[in-house]
């Protein structure tokens, strides 16, 4: 127990270590030997845990999702609306990130690289499965028609508004929380009139592309 709870820190201070490297001299001119020097650890027990500089940075993404989930969920209430769900989902998620933005252009290029497919799919799984509960605790409930497949439809607009934010430059990245803000009420409103004719026909083949998408891959 007590080695497992000494390879936690190590593991954490490499982490914080590199996190810390990051934001003072860039993403590109941080290398692991600096890191393991800056932690005062030898570069093969860096190594050991972590097999590269992207490998830290994967971790610092997973943990982010990790409290990104943690600050949302504990909001997401019965009896809110869609829209009061949503907001709360992409405030939080780009709350947690916020400190980050320097470099989350290589957030962007861990969450979209092929070698992280077994894990990308475990934190998609999360990410999506907290949009399920925005919906199913939602009052009123979105049409039965798109129910099911609503979550990854949300899951998808939340990787949209993280891209827009990576490349976003206004200060305090305001123009994504407005983003996010004005489009989670609307995204509620279309949800709920996705009940009349002329919206369900088009969100219905909207859920039939990803269907189709999903049943492909």
């Amino acid at each position: 127990m007590a080695v497992t709870a000494k390879s936690e820190q190590t593991r954490r201070l490499l982490i914080d270590t590199a996190l810390r490297l990051f934001a003072s001299q860039g993403y590109e001119k941080t290398t692991m030997r600096a890191v393991a020097q800056e932690a005062n650890v030898s570069v093969g027990n860096a190594y050991y845990y972590f097999r590269s500089k992207d490998d830290l940075l994967h971790e610092l993404y997973r943990s982010l999702q990790d409290e990104h989930r943690s600050l949302a969920l504990p909001q997401i209430r019965e009896g809110h609306n869609l829209g009061e769900n949503l907001a709360v989902i992409l405030s939080t998620g780009l709350t947690t990130m916020e400190p980050y933005h320097a470099f989350g252009v290589h957030f962007l290029r861990d969450a979209m690289s092929p070698n992280r497919r077994e894990d990308d799919a475990v934190g998609r799984g999360k990410s999506i499965a907290m949009f399920r509960q925005a919906v199913s605790t939602a009052r009123p409930q979105p049409p039965v028609a798109i129910r099911d497949d609503l979550p990854e439809l949300l899951w998808l607009m939340h990787m949209g508004i993280t891209f827009f934010w990576v490349y976003d430059r206004s200060p305090g990245q305001r123009r994504s929380h407005r983003l996010a803000a004005n489009l989670a009420p609307l995204v509620a409103k279309l949800v709920i009139l996705s009940r009349l004719p002329v919206v369900r026909n088009i969100m219905e083949d909207v859920v039939r592309l990803l269907r189709g998408v999903r049943r492909d891959g």
